[in-house]
């Protein structure tokens, strides 16, 4: 085990079954073999999205390599039945690796990474792939630590107005907006939601109207003004304990 007692879970992008084995990516591999100081006959647990977790044990590591053979398959209730897509406005540094991390232990389903007019980051090219990249790496590792069954999905970051566009891919749409006049508690259960989060400076007028002609419902969350990274995680919270997995 882990120097702290604990079996590590590893996300990986692939098909898993028992007697199964598998070379584990570089990234991962020194994760478990020079952070951890993992060795062989050390358990891991893994988990790829499709609802189940994997038992499985180290069997051979070295340098270069680790490869790993699947033992056992267990089915945890661990998801919300509510799916919650984040739309969030990408924020400076570290406040949007906050932002990501803490959505996916909240139990967000997807997030699309939004450049808004208001937004201070301005990112193109190599630049933004690199930070995709990173972001990408943000949302897995949170998915590993908080024992999720899934790695939600990371969306290509684009404009807000080419987002808001397509239809809403959920029951509901949802923007914080602190002069709206609904709070969450006003709005009738639903089984999907999208949830859009302005960035530091907030939504400009013209994106909350043309969010709203796209069908987004304006919505207040308290008397306060929150940081755009503590404004999603104070929303998913809300969300899922009204609607989803907090409730009970």
């Amino acid at each position: 085990m882990s120097r702290r007692g604990h079996i590590p879970r590893v996300f990986v992008d692939s098909a898993l079954d028992v007697d199964q084995t598998l070379e584990l990516a570089e990234a991962k591999r020194h994760h478990l073999a020079t952070v951890l100081r993992l060795g062989v006959d050390a358990p891991v647990t893994l988990f790829n999205g499709d609802g189940h977790e994997y038992g499985a044990r180290i069997v051979q590591a070295d340098r270069k390599r680790m490869t790993l053979a699947v033992e056992t398959r267990h089915s945890p209730e661990r998801e919300s039945s509510l799916s919650i897509t984040l739309y969030q406005a990408i924020a400076r540094g570290d406040r949007m690796d906050f932002a990501l991390a803490k959505a996916v232990e909240l139990g967000v389903t997807r997030i699309e990474p939004v450049f808004s007019e208001r937004g201070q980051v301005k990112l193109a090219g190599e630049r933004l792939a690199k930070k995709t990249e990173h972001w990408l790496r943000v949302v897995e590792s949170a998915a590993e630590q908080s024992a999720r069954l899934i790695c939600p999905a990371l969306a290509e970051p684009c404009t807000l107005a080419d987002r808001i566009a397509s239809p809403i891919n959920a029951d509901i749409g949802l923007m914080l907006a602190p002069r709206a006049q609904t709070g969450l508690a006003g709005i009738a259960r639903q089984s999907s939601a999208a949830l859009l989060i302005g960035p530091e400076s907030g939504l400009s007028d013209r994106e909350i109207e043309q969010a709203a002609a796209a069908g987004w419902q304006g919505v207040r969350l308290g008397p306060r003004v929150l940081r755009t990274e503590t404004a999603g995680m104070a929303a998913l919270a809300a969300l899922q304990s009204l609607w989803g997995d907090l409730a009970g």
